[in-house]
């Protein structure tokens, strides 16, 4: 994408209603207005909130809101230039349950009040294979721990990803900690009986792997 490119997206998500780029001083200084206020300042009802964390483009998010309108919805990432797409598309077709965030995954116990998310979706992220990243990979211990101040007592986690390695590091890290594994399945597209919601929605890239026969490995689990 070139720079004149990202430059007026970056603009024309200032104009969105439903984008917000707090500074890091706002969530870090804990002067972000909407840390525990999301549902009653942003979507003006009490449904469940659900992240989608490293949302890229917000076409899972943009998904997920369009299948459960009785659930808010937002999407994090740190590039806006990306989630453009996904926020420009909630307005253009009037999908008032889906809402984007800009800021760091590192800092979401800062955007977020203890016990304010019922569910968390971390679809294909980096796995950050080489040893020296994995303070970097999404389901490491660190992470978790953020996200467990941020969800309710009985809150999920949902990993969807094309990379049996990170598959294979957090089902051995869950089982490892004690965490609670509610399902799990190296490729889930030819399991009979996966769940619909992971299966009824597909990224742009996704649908390429798997046009590839590439599996899609899930997971979903509690952190204890």
């Amino acid at each position: 994408m070139g720079s004149k490119n990202k430059l007026k997206r970056f603009r024309e998500n200032e104009t969105f209603s439903n984008v917000f780029q707090p500074s890091r001083d706002e969530l870090v200084g804990s002067t972000f207005k909407l840390k525990g206020h999301w549902r009653s300042e942003v979507f003006k009802n009490e449904n469940p909130l659900v992240l989608e964390l490293g949302c890229g483009k917000g076409e899972y998010s943009v998904a997920l809101a369009k299948k459960y309108p009785n659930k808010n919805f937002i999407g994090v990432d740190i590039k806006g230039a990306r989630f453009w797409r996904g926020a420009k598309t909630a307005i253009e077709e009037n999908i008032p349950n889906v809402a984007f965030l800009r800021t760091q995954i590192e800092l979401i116990d800062h955007a977020f009040a203890n016990h304010e998310v019922d569910e968390i979706w971390i679809t294909f992220p980096d796995p950050q294979i080489k040893y020296k990243r994995t303070k970097h990979r999404m389901t490491n211990a660190v992470f978790l721990e953020r996200y467990k101040q941020i969800l309710k007592p009985d809150g999920v986690v949902n990993l969807k990803t094309d990379s049996e390695f990170m598959h294979g590091y957090t089902l051995g890290l869950l089982h490892g900690a004690g965490h609670e594994v509610l399902y799990a399945n190296h490729n889930v597209y030819k399991q009979e009986g996966s769940p619909e919601e992971v299966t009824s929605i597909q990224t742009f890239y996704e649908s390429q792997y798997l046009e590839q026969n590439k599996a899609i490995t899930y997971i979903k689990f509690k952190i204890k």
